[in-house]
């Protein structure tokens, strides 16, 4: 039996003013709505361009079937039915949900009209040109500034309260269907535009789903849904594991079970599980590490050179399983030497001694002191792990199924992430985890109260460190070369940006950050020289839209809460003052 009931809690405040446009709400939305529709049966280009036809049969003289919308035009065409759903339809904190439709259909009209401007030579190519017309961006852009218009006259609503009690089945068949639907989109966003020269506008066509996948998921969290499925998640914390887990490793059978996304995957996955180290060290204890790219080096070294490969220093060959148990112990015990320095410093400093770490091992990696690196020439030739005589490097076939070369790796690292994850959770919400945590917030204060803080700092490091060591032993035979290249101070930064992009202290958070900080630069090689440009762009307005991070601790969304209420009444004060 399940009752449900949505709310939106009441925060209007004495000095809040009804919006100059509220009269216009409405109606604008009505216009955006419909407006989008007419857009996705539009030509969008009036001739065809040098590098081919624009996608999904958008250029006017192949505007053959104007109702048979695939793409970026179905996209638009579902917004624009959105956003009248969500204008007329009884929808809590209505006003948002309209601005993020609005914005989602905005970013997919201006992404396509501004690629198609750049490469067709001028504005020609999406008005009029020689008798030719195609007003099908315009016409998105107008419906989605409207949308937005009409999302701050409805009102900007806080989100949508879902007091919803479902039983047991009801809760798991939901949480089955949403990271089914997980998986879906992660499998489109891989595959959307395709792959480098397979198509010449890859990168506008991704960032037009990037586009129109923003809106819908802006939507979904200003009605309130993944608020309450987070928390769903949470009560059924070890069913929603497994099935997330089970999605993962369902990803080599949907489009993107390549060759090349199962090795992107791969290394998403192991830089993942490096992160969600990383997440102890920064995210749990607060302290900023600088050089924690060199644990996942030095794992990555110690399982080269115990892996039989030509040039190890060692004359021994172990088991993959003993290797990476050696490799995480002796990261282990650098990570718990670097971090006791903490006795005596703290922040900046700290952050100092980290950097001086990882460029010391940089330095002694490159010059091969102790003679185990090999220096510049690195360690090659480390052989591929294999399982019952498979080697994980070749593709294998499932009855009449073949699955891509290297999805044994994608599986084996799928089961890392878990693994580190389940570490992760359990130190979080132990006596441990609690100990980091009042040490971040205030250190002083938990000295206090007996908590003894420096050996809850050295063991954040311990612990941050071996889980980096075991990632790099899997990547030492994934890649099958180690170079100390693969772990200079960039990577470091990359690591530390994915855990604050995901999310600091969020178990998902530094997955999602570690994903993004990969793929987005895979699907931009279309703007080669704009590339790196566009990609720092993206990161510089998620931090501003979201600031603590993509998938927010639960503790660290109440601060942000918190902060905002007393930013808020300070502002009724001085109102009042005024």
């Amino acid at each position: 039996m399940s009752t449900s009931t949505v709310s939106t809690p009441d925060t209007t405040t004495p000095v809040e003013k009804r919006s100059a446009l509220a009269p216009l709400g409405k109606p604008f939305a009505a216009a955006g709505g419909v407006l989008g529709i007419v857009a996705a049966l539009l030509p969008w280009v009036t001739f065809s361009l040098n590098d081919g036809n624009w996608p999904d049969k958008s250029t006017l003289q192949f505007f053959d079937a104007p109702f048979a919308v695939t793409g970026f035009r179905w996209h638009v065409l579902l917004l624009g039915v959105l956003i009248l759903v969500a204008a007329f339809a009884p929808t809590p904190s209505k006003g948002r949900v309209v601005r993020a439709l609005g914005w989602g259909l905005t970013l997919v009209s201006f992404v396509n009209a501004a690629y198609i401007t750049v490469k067709g030579g001028g504005l020609g190519a999406i008005t009029a040109l020689d008798g030719a017309v195609a007003f099908g961006s315009i016409v998105g852009l107008v419906a989605g500034v409207l949308t937005i218009l009409a999302g701050y006259g409805i009102g900007i609503e806080p989100v949508g309260e879902w007091k919803i009690k479902v039983s047991t089945p009801v809760a798991y068949l939901v949480l089955l269907v949403s990271f089914a639907a997980v998986l879906y989109a992660v499998a489109a966003m891989l595959t959307t535009g395709g792959v480098g020269a397979s198509n010449p506008y890859a990168g506008a066509i991704f960032l037009s789903f990037l586009g129109f996948a923003a809106g819908v998921l802006g939507a979904l969290s200003g009605v309130g849904f993944i608020r309450w499925l987070s928390a769903l998640s949470e009560q059924h914390r070890v069913f929603s594991v497994i099935v997330l887990a089970a999605c993962a490793l369902l990803l080599p059978f949907t489009d993107a079970g390549n060759e090349y996304w199962m090795t992107v995957a791969a290394n998403i996955g192991i830089y993942a599980a490096t992160a969600i180290g990383l997440n102890i060290v920064v995210g749990l204890a607060g302290l900023l590490d600088l050089g924690y790219v060199a644990f996942m080096g030095i794992g990555a070294l110690v399982a080269a050179n115990f892996s039989g490969a030509a040039t190890a220093h060692f004359g021994i060959t172990l088991p993959f399983p003993v290797a990476a148990v050696i490799a995480a112990v002796v990261a282990g015990i650098f990570g718990a030497i670097v971090g006791s320095p903490t006795l005596r410093v703290r922040g900046d400093y700290l952050a100092i001694v980290t950097l001086a770490f990882g460029e010391i091992f940089t330095r002694s990696a490159q010059n091969n002191i102790g003679g185990i690196t090999n220096g510049s020439n690195a360690i090659p030739g480390i052989p591929p792990l294999s399982l019952f005589g498979a080697e994980f490097n070749k593709s294998i076939s499932i009855g009449a199924v073949k699955l891509p070369a290297g999805v044994l790796y994608y599986i084996l690292i799928v089961l890392l992430v878990a693994a580190t994850m389940a570490v992760f959770a359990n130190l979080k919400f132990s006596r441990i985890g609690r100990a980091w945590i009042a040490i971040r917030e205030d250190e002083d204060a938990a000295r206090a109260m007996g908590i003894r803080t420096g050996k809850m700092k050295i063991l954040a490091f311990l612990i941050g460190a071996m889980l980096a060591g075991v990632a790099g032993a899997v990547f030492a035979h994934k890649n099958g070369t180690v170079s100390y290249e693969s772990f200079k101070f960039l990577e470091s930064v990359t690591l530390l940006a994915a855990v604050i992009l995901g999310g600091m202290g969020s178990i998902p958070g530094a997955v999602l950050g570690a994903a993004l900080l990969f793929v987005l630069p895979e699907k931009l090689r279309d703007f080669e020289d704009y590339r790196l440009m566009i990609f720092g762009l993206a990161l510089i307005l998620i931090m501003r839209f979201r600031p603590v991070g993509l998938i927010p601790d639960a503790h660290r969304r109440a601060e942000m809460i918190e902060r905002a209420d007393e930013n808020a009444e300070e502002a009724h004060v001085e109102a009042k003052k005024a």
